[in-house]
């Protein structure tokens, strides 16, 4: 059996990525940030190693401070604005891909809740994820 291929991209098709193998995490962040960058009640991320995803395009990025007060670095497409991923090519031994942009939203399996203690009352929590108030340690 080979191995899982994650493929996706914004929503005009100017930035696009491909990953290989298992992801580091699978999960959605209820965080003030990522709820206001979606512009929905969580976003749903797929963690992995930089070394095993590639991406091609140009990306607009926008850096906020992060909760353990370093950088966080969100990356739109430049041409439809679609929020794609997270991190700097390059610079982070991790990327973030948020799994709206799957082309196959099937391979998306959340394990995990981060910051459980911003989700909005309105947005119900799937079953059986192991939820964390804030970022896990």
């Amino acid at each position: 059996m080979s191995e899982a291929k994650f493929a996706g991209g914004c929503l005009c098709g100017a930035v696009r990525y491909e990953a290989q193998g298992a992801p580091l995490n699978m999960g959605l962040c209820y965080c003030g940030d990522c709820r206001k960058a979606s512009g929905s009640g969580f976003i749903p991320f797929i963690g992995f190693r930089a070394d095993a995803v590639r991406f091609s395009g140009a990306t607009l990025q926008f850096r906020s401070k992060a909760f353990r007060g370093g950088e966080a670095v969100r990356n739109s497409c430049s041409v439809c604005g679609s929020l794609v991923f997270g991190g700097i090519v390059g610079v982070d031994e991790a990327h973030t891909i948020y799994a709206g942009t799957l082309d196959d939203p099937s391979l998306f399996a959340p394990s995990i809740a981060l910051f459980t203690r911003d989700k909005p009352d309105w947005v119900v929590m799937p079953d059986g994820l192991v939820a964390f108030e804030t970022m896990p340690g």
